[in-house]
């Protein structure tokens, strides 16, 4: 940001404008530094605004707003000593009001607008004044990442995937200790965090970064400002994705999409300071472990059972791999995962909700700590977004590490692999946004549509009439199904069309009103779900015939598109503490 978004350094810190009055629990504009402080010792209200338009404030310039002073903007990051932190807190109840409320009223409007789904997003940004978005704004980074992405913010009526990636670059007091200190900042933790369509739940999938994979071609922006075009590579470690040959977070975004078959809508980044500074700010995080740990390389020193961690104790447990039991990146994700859902819980809580100092600290660490994508570089972008992940409850929230095996191109496994049958279960569930936790609403609307997808009367085998195209990623799709609708299903007006015009992610079934019929039967024959029906707004004329396009989802002749409802995966819900072993 220019010189003009941040403020400039010797204007006056709009935080530090704002007293908290002991006796009312309210935030009052200081006009007289010295009156202020006197009056913080003795436990008196500082003076308020005359509340007359233009009236002068302390340090020139002027400001009001419905017939009351308001802050000038400014972006100065506040202090730390003790007046920019019980200034800081006038993030919940300050500017914007025309009338103050109540503690109890302001507590409630908290309680709305504030409840981190990830350590990232922080909706406590949203409850300030328009002061703070100056500070806060002022705070965030942003890359470029072209035409990627949802440039909407927020995808109405439909799911939403947000990329979290941490780096294992080392910037940051105290960080260049750890491993590589010239690391350019590899994709070393990334969490694709799914939210379903209703908003009723999410599914936080845990990438491995020692994965094996394809890295796409990819447009990145330099430092310099230039675009350049990076050619992908074949089987290389998923972290690579980023940083490596000058890829940048769209790179890492473009290779989960062709990894998962999701696109996504945003990504986050943060770097080691991300976990030591919001682990501080939230005021300690608990974890529990099975058994005591001492690991040299993490520098993580903790007695068995639970432990409150913060700073540099809670970098070294997200860090540390030899601490568990097999000593790999995969038993470090669950602690991670471990420790995410523990900071979730205590930004829910109430100890946090009802402390406006604690919520303006998270939040100010949390967009120190943020870069995002364009989309969502401002703290009004980053509000409407944290409002529709808030409307999730915490058991509803689940993690899961993506399913994979040893490498088996190597002799001693260091590398993993996806799992050829659990990962493709999965991730078709999240396509067709199938919770993975016990969700009523979802399971009833789910079913509801399949039930009125397949209601009516359908069409007798010989009646149906389908052209197949192969869009998917197996040769001979398309007649392999041609064949076993025939031979199998009577379907003997079935024609096999080669390949489709483009690849398909999913399975779709194009048809008239008056095939609806025809469209029931071959639905019901081959699995399709409701979401693989796209009805046409014209009858069908003639000889003219449906058009099924296979897509990626496509397994097999004979093996059902519809994804499963339930996987045997290891999960864990972020509403449930569990001991790290």
């Amino acid at each position: 940001m220019d010189a003009q978004g941040r403020g400039r350094a010797e204007e006056i810190d709009p935080a530090d404008q704002w007293v908290l009055n002991p006796d009312t629990g309210d935030y009052e504009l200081r006009l007289n530094n010295s009156g202020a402080d006197s009056a913080r010792a003795s436990g008196v209200s500082a003076p308020r605004s005359s509340g007359r338009r233009g009236a002068p404030r302390e340090g020139g310039g002027e400001g009001s707003r419905r017939g009351r002073e308001v802050p000038r903007q400014g972006g100065r990051r506040s202090s730390s000593g003790p007046r920019g932190e019980e200034t800081a807190a006038s993030a919940e109840n300050t500017a914007g009001r025309r009338k103050r409320k109540a503690p109890k009223a302001r507590r409630k409007k908290v309680l709305l607008w504030t409840g981190g789904v990830m350590a990232f997003l922080l909706v406590a940004v949203s409850a300030g004044g328009y002061w703070l978005y100056q500070h806060f704004n002022g705070n965030l980074s942003s890359v470029d990442i072209g035409d990627r992405g949802n440039k909407d913010v927020v995808t109405a009526n439909a799911p939403l995937n947000i990329l979290v990636i941490g780096t294992d670059k080392r910037t940051g007091a105290g960080n260049e200790g750890y491993g590589d200190a010239g690391s350019v900042g590899h994709a070393d933790t990334n969490i694709l965090f799914h939210v379903s369509k209703d908003r009723t739940n999410a599914t936080a999938v845990s990438i491995p970064r020692d994965l094996m994979t394809n890295i796409p071609d990819c447009k990145a922006k330099q430092e310099d400002g230039s675009e350049k075009t990076i050619p992908g590579t074949q089987n290389v470690r998923f972290n690579t994705s980023l940083g490596q040959d000058g890829r940048d977070p769209g790179c890492t975004m473009d290779t989960v999409k062709e990894l998962t078959g999701l696109k996504v809508d945003h990504f986050m980044m943060v770097d080691f300071n991300a976990v030591k500074t919001l682990s501080t700010a939230v005021g300690g995080v608990k974890i529990c472990l099975a058994h005591a740990v001492k690991d040299e390389k993490s520098h993580l020193d903790l007695p068995a059972g639970p432990n409150t961690v913060q700073g540099e104790d809670a970098l070294a447990f997200v860090r540390t791999r030899h601490a568990y039991a097999n000593g790999s990146d995969l038993d470090r994700i669950k602690g991670q995962q471990q420790f995410l859902g523990s900071m979730i819980r205590e930004m829910k809580s109430n100890d946090t909700l009802t402390s406006p100092k604690k919520l303006f600290k998270l939040a100010d660490a949390a967009t120190k700590a943020l870069t995002v994508d364009s989309a969502i570089d401002s703290v009004p972008k980053l509000t409407t977004l944290a409002k529709e992940l808030t409307k999730i409850d915490t058991k509803n929230i689940t993690f899961v590490t993506l399913p994979v095996i040893d490498n088996p191109a190597e002799p001693t496994p260091i590398t993993v692999v996806v799992d050829p049958v659990k990962a493709p279960q999965l991730l078709s569930m999240m396509q067709e946004d199938t919770s993975l936790t016990e969700v009523a609403a979802q399971k009833k609307a789910a079913k509801s549509k399949q039930d009125a997808l397949l209601k009516g009367t359908k069409a007798a085998a010989a009646d149906v009439r389908v052209d197949v195209y192969n869009g998917g990623e197996i040769a001979g799709g398309a007649q392999q199904t041609v064949s076993w609708l025939q031979n199998d299903k009577g379907v003997l007006k079935s024609t096999n069309k080669a390949n489709a015009p483009a690849k398909a992610a999913k399975t779709t079934l194009e048809y008239a009103p008056n095939q609806a019929d025809q469209a029931r039967a071959l639905a019901e024959m081959m699995g399709l779900p409701a979401t693989a029906m796209k009805p046409g707004a014209k009858d069908a004329v003639g000889l003219q015939a449906m058009v099924l396009t296979l897509g990626a989802d496509f397994k097999g002749a004979g093996t059902p598109i519809t994804g499963p409802t339930k996987i045997d995966i290891p999960k864990a819900s972020a509403d449930k503490e569990v001991c790290a072993k």
